[in-house]
């Protein structure tokens, strides 16, 4: 590429006028791996003149946060949040005031919406053949089917909150794919629009990385919603409200069974198509999930040799959370009813909330194990792990240990 556009940008230094569009082609061309050292310094320049910047602070800090994303290679910071261009999608947080709890349900199905129906939306410009993007190892037309309709699955109960689904009318996976396509998009913002081209950076140029970015964002987008909603549970327990405590649980439990399917999309990944860029994906792994570690310490206090393990020391700040005693629902529920402040049909239906989060949580992690054990066979894992065996041994963590062991459980089985 010619940093011709980059260079003429330098003369105005407008974060609102920064070439965005050129610099993703140019990731999208050959790979984050393999993006020109030229290039490179180039941003790494533009990163250093970000104080002398006068613009608004939003557009400052999407330039910022692009700009951390695209060098993280080279800086020597390379991970799963950085891969996935976390800074990038405005996830909710556990730290954001817990009166908007309410509102990140809205919020998380409008992301999910997008990231699925953008994944779609390549699936289908490659099989119309008006995209050059990651042009290698492009799947046939029965496994293109095959994930249009399992997107399809996984939107629809978002797409009817969104009160979206009623202009999804075709029956045939490839058509309902293109209505649900242009639905969304005619209702994306401007911001919207450029929030999704600037997180897809697939470190290679094979087709099914797309799809793969996509459903890990999907996922962490899912977990940010459990880590919102499972800290207001904790919070409403600890005020010995039931009804509240169980609505926060079961919205929870919901978000990631409506999840499902997102791991059957994956289980579409061409194995040699995978195994091929996670060659250069070294470094990022869901270990490193800041959501996921949240969610489960939350759940309940983990035990010591997990919160000193690789899991843990991979977010540093959730493991700080953790040994300075951060409130779980576990502790609260058994305080509550061991001080005899619930009554016999309060434990009961706190009881039977956690039971079904824990089973639904587990079941999550059983078929994550089965995927690893398909795609990785006997590899590591990308972020230094063992890989399946590591997933095998975590998958039958208690969720709670207030509560018995989920009837009908995978795991018991597996």
């Amino acid at each position: 590429m010619s940093t011709a556009e980059l260079d003429a940008w330098f003369y105005e230094l407008d974060p609102e006028k920064f070439p965005y569009e050129a610099i993703v082609r140019e990731f999208h061309s050959v790979g984050k791996h393999f993006v020109s050292p030229e290039l490179l310094d180039s941003l790494a320049r533009a990163r250093s003149l970000l104080p002398q910047l006068n613009s608004p602070w939003p557009n400052v800090h999407t330039l910022a946060c692009f700009l951390d994303t695209a060098l993280d290679k080279p800086d020597g910071r390379y991970d799963y949040p950085t891969y996935l261009a976390l800074s990038l999608l405005q996830l909710p947080s556990v730290d954001d005031p817990i009166d908007q709890t309410p509102f990140t349900r809205s919020r998380c199905d409008r992301l999910i919406v997008q990231l699925a129906t953008d994944a779609l939306h390549f699936e289908l410009e490659a099989a119309d053949g008006r995209t050059s993007l990651l042009p290698d190892l492009r799947p046939g037309p029965e496994l293109q089917t095959k994930r249009y309709r399992l997107a399809l699955r996984a939107v629809r109960p978002a797409l009817a909150r969104l009160s979206l689904d009623r202009r999804v009318t075709e029956t045939d996976p490839e058509a309902a794919a293109r209505q649900a396509c242009a639905v969304v998009r005619s209702d994306m913002s401007f911001i919207e629009r450029r929030a999704l081209l600037l997180t897809a950076l697939p470190v290679y140029t094979l087709h099914d990385e797309y799809m793969f970015l996509r459903v890990l964002q999907m996922y962490e987008t899912t977990f940010s919603l459990l880590a919102v909603h499972l800290r207001a549970a904790a919070a409403e327990l600890a005020s010995r409200d039931v009804g509240h405590t169980v609505h926060f649980l079961d919205t929870a439990e919901q978000a990631l069974r409506e999840a499902t399917p997102l791991f059957s999309m994956l289980a579409t990944m061409q194995v040699e198509s995978f195994r091929t860029f996670r060659d250069f994906t070294e470094g990022a792994s869901a270990i490193q999930s800041r959501n996921y570690k949240i969610v489960e310490s939350l759940c309940r206090q983990p035990d010591r040799d997990r919160v000193d393990s690789a899991a843990y020391q991979s977010v540093p700040e959730v493991r700080e959370r953790v040994l300075a005693g951060q409130a779980t629902i576990d502790d609260a529920f058994r305080q509550a009813r061991d001080a005899g402040e619930l009554s016999e049909e309060e434990c009961g239906q706190l009881g039977a909330a956690m039971q079904r989060f824990a089973g639904t949580l587990l079941r999550w992690r059983n078929t994550h194990h089965r995927l690893a054990v398909r795609m990785l066979g006997d590899s590591p894992g990308s972020g230094y792990t063992e890989g399946a065996p590591y997933l095998g041994a975590c998958r039958s963590l208690p969720v709670f240990e207030s509560i018995g062991v989920p009837e009908n459980d995978e795991v018991a089985t597996a």
